[in-house]
């Protein structure tokens, strides 16, 4: 079974173009599991507990519908915060193959201000990292 890392963020856009990658691989209904991650942020922390579940993140469910309507098997994790550190984390003790990131243009500058969970995945995972979106 080839295991696809997925983190999510809140824009959907981003979200279904990571998963058309992931349904786009070779015999993904077959050979492919997905997992799904997803990083509360502080707003959805202060929920009450029961509310913070990842599955109940709008992209979340969006992807896990989409995966299992392509027959891929999913399944969902909550990611550590900072989100950076938390997919690392999480790729260097659950055995990926491969981790799908959803990218967003950033200037430089952004970047080194604000810091780049794309950027800081890319150059640290030991794995294979996609990044799709962008535009």
């Amino acid at each position: 079974m080839y295991r696809v890392f997925v983190p999510l963020d809140t824009d959907m856009d981003r979200a279904m173009k990571q998963v058309a990658y992931v349904s786009a691989l070779p015999c993904a209904s077959e050979a492919v599991e997905a997992v799904l991650a997803h990083s509360l942020s502080d707003e959805e922390r202060s929920a009450p507990s029961d509310m913070q579940r990842v599955d109940r993140v709008d992209t979340v469910k969006a992807a896990q519908e989409q995966l299992a309507e392509a027959d891929i098997t999913v399944d969902t994790v909550a990611l550590s915060s900072p989100p950076s550190e938390g997919i690392l984390s999480r790729l260097t003790e659950a055995g990926f193959d491969e981790v799908v990131l959803g990218g967003r243009k950033r200037s430089p500058t952004e970047k080194a201000i604000l810091g780049s969970v794309t950027q800081t995945v890319i150059l640290n995972a030991t794995i294979p990292v996609t990044v799709t979106g962008g535009e």
